[in-house]
């Protein structure tokens, strides 16, 4: 097996195959590849993009950073906390700065090319530092979240539960590293950090939505906050709800307008209950709460209860309400 693979690159490297054959139309369809490729190639090739697991295994430095007893290596038991804080700490800087400096150098125009650019070099030290000194603010902010939580879920034991097993948690935790890197305007990394919940959970919150202390989404499969959406304080949604956009602003030549504000804004205090769609800028009033499977896309005052049409149920004999 291996020689015939080894034959078979020989073969490619020679360019020795005959166009009547499905060797050669294997070629044609090499040809094609490169040549819709070599644009992106000659402009790009050099560079070295985010690593996706390198972005995972940094989130999980992150998490134990924040959360040393429930998340810290087994390798630091017996070690002091500030030295199983420090170590976890340190990776997660170097390979913050490592990700963000590749996400900067490919959306820069400076390395255009493929070269190293020291710009994007010196923005990513200056962006891992403010992360960094952003870390105790984010753990405020999902202590508040673990609690509410605790505080919203009569089936939760321990707020060390909901930490540990909550898929809601999980996703809000790394929105909120997500979030601060996005206001830092980094690319790629926000979203890579986000989709990696996502596809963990189920949860889809968008790095650049704004949402409050204290925030608690349970259950969770199938929720979706969109890029623009303001959440308050001491917000509880469930499942299946989406908070999204009802119509996209487009330019004189139907290109999409990036970052025109689309989404909903949930005052504080507001319960959404499960599978309801909120769309558009419209406002939740502080104190309301929206019903499951509720389709909403007009403005709530503050303190309304939004419920579906009650059923309406008739009883018909012998065929008569046909």
């Amino acid at each position: 097996m291996r020689a015939s693979t080894d034959a078979a690159r020989a073969r490619v490297d020679r360019f020795d195959f005959d166009p009547a054959t499905e060797d050669g139309r294997w070629l044609e369809v090499l040809d094609e590849l490169c040549e819709v490729n070599e644009a992106t190639f000659q402009r790009r090739g050099r560079l070295v993009l985010p690593s996706r697991p390198v972005v995972a295994e940094l989130i999980e430095d992150l998490r134990a950073v924040l959360y040393p007893v429930h998340f810290g290596s087994p390798d630091g038991f017996g070690r002091s906390l500030r030295y199983r804080i420090g170590v976890r700490l340190d990776k997660a800087r170097q390979a913050l700065e490592e990700q963000v400096r590749r996400g900067l150098e490919f959306m820069c125009e400076h390395g255009a090319g493929g070269t190293r650019c020291g710009a994007c070099a010196d923005r990513a030290a200056v962006v891992t530092d403010a992360v960094v000194l952003r870390l105790p603010a984010v753990r405020r902010m999902v202590d508040a979240d673990v609690q509410a939580a605790f505080d919203g879920d009569p089936s939760l034991s321990s707020v060390d539960e909901a930490l540990f097993c909550y898929p809601g948690v999980r996703a809000t935790l790394q929105y909120r590293i997500a979030h601060e890197l996005y206001q830092l305007r980094i690319p790629l990394i926000p979203r890579i950090v986000s989709e990696l919940a996502h596809s963990e959970t189920g949860i889809d919150i968008h790095p650049g939505a704004r949402i409050g202390p204290s925030f608690f989404i349970d259950h969770g499969t199938g929720v979706v906050i969109g890029e623009t959406a303001v959440v308050g304080e001491r917000v509880r949604l469930y499942q299946g709800v989406t908070l999204g956009a009802r119509s996209f602003v487009a330019d004189e030549n139907g290109r999409l307008l990036k970052g025109a504000p689309r989404h909903p804004i949930v005052e504080d205090d507001v319960v959404i209950y499960a599978g309801a769609t909120i769309l558009g800028r419209i406002t939740i009033g502080r104190g309301s709460v929206i019903g499951g499977n509720v389709w909403l896309t007009r403005n709530v005052p503050p303190g309304s209860r939004v419920h579906q049409v009650q059923a309406r149920q008739d009883t018909f004999e012998n065929g008569s309400g046909i």
